[in-house]
């Protein structure tokens, strides 16, 4: 087991294993091994173990067989030594635990600035995300607008920017298409209405500690629901998720 706090990340994860499939650790057809021995033979959380194996996935490395495991079916071509630096991808839960640490204080900032027609302009938005759910279409533009007009409401330029920045990642991410792929059910979108309609009512209260309180929430919900989603080896996981997980003060 490493105590390299560095290899947290799942380009460093997935830069050891590309390296013992190198190393003839790993030969075509063969099954790495379970998640969960991965991630505390390399002491890091599941998410980040899941977010190596998509990468993986992606380069047409390995293989995902649900309900089975991950399966080995090319060898790399080089040391990823000198392909590490050129992967600019990030990884879906690494994003969301970025997501939640920014929009949190978003949400609590807006929740002091917010006017009546910024209320009004989040219900319309929300609004339409329940006539697009309704309608079974996998857009994600209501969405994407909720948690944008929220950090527009704050006034500030850089926050409303990293906010967007943030948005982007997620929409031209590799690494969450991938994660994606091996979902199928969109029945969970449904219960992240209510979510939104938490944050909404915590802004409209101009309450920005319950603001706060229910975005980080709503992007925690998001989290464990993608993980267990595309969970692919056991149904009956035991929901852990990040090793290192913020504790922020007052939620």
């Amino acid at each position: 087991m490493t105590d390299n706090a560095e290899l947290r990340s799942y380009k460093k994860i997935g830069s050891i294993l590309k390296q013992e499939l190198i190393d003839g650790l790993y030969q075509i057809g063969e099954r790495l091994p379970p998640e969960r021995d991965l991630a505390e033979k390399m002491n890091v959380s599941r998410t980040v173990v899941r977010e190596a194996i998509i990468m993986l996935e992606l380069e047409n490395l390995v293989e995902v067989r649900k309900g089975s495991g991950v399966y080995v079916i090319n060898m790399p071509l080089t040391s990823e030594e000198n392909q590490d630096d050129t992967y600019e991808d990030v990884g879906p839960f690494e994003l969301l635990q970025a997501r939640q640490l920014l929009e949190s204080g978003i949400a609590e900032f807006a929740a002091i600035q917010a006017t009546r027609s910024d209320i009004l302009r989040l219900k319309e938005i929300l609004n339409k995300e329940r006539m697009t759910l309704a309608e079974d279409d996998k857009d994600y533009t209501a969405d994407e607008e909720f948690h944008s007009a929220i950090a527009e409401i704050t006034q500030n330029e850089i926050l409303i920017k990293l906010q967007k920045e943030l948005w982007k990642y997620r929409t031209k991410s590799s690494m969450w298409q991938g994660l994606h792929a091996h979902i199928t059910d969109q029945e969970y979108r449904k219960s992240w209405l209510q979510d939104h309609q938490n944050i909404l009512n915590g802004i409209q209260r101009k309450n920005p500690a319950l603001a706060k309180k229910a975005m980080w929430q709503h992007l925690e919900n998001v989290k464990q629901k993608l993980f267990e989603l595309s969970d692919i080896e056991d149904p009956d996981f035991d929901g852990f998720l990040f090793s290192v997980n913020p504790v922020v003060v007052g939620l």
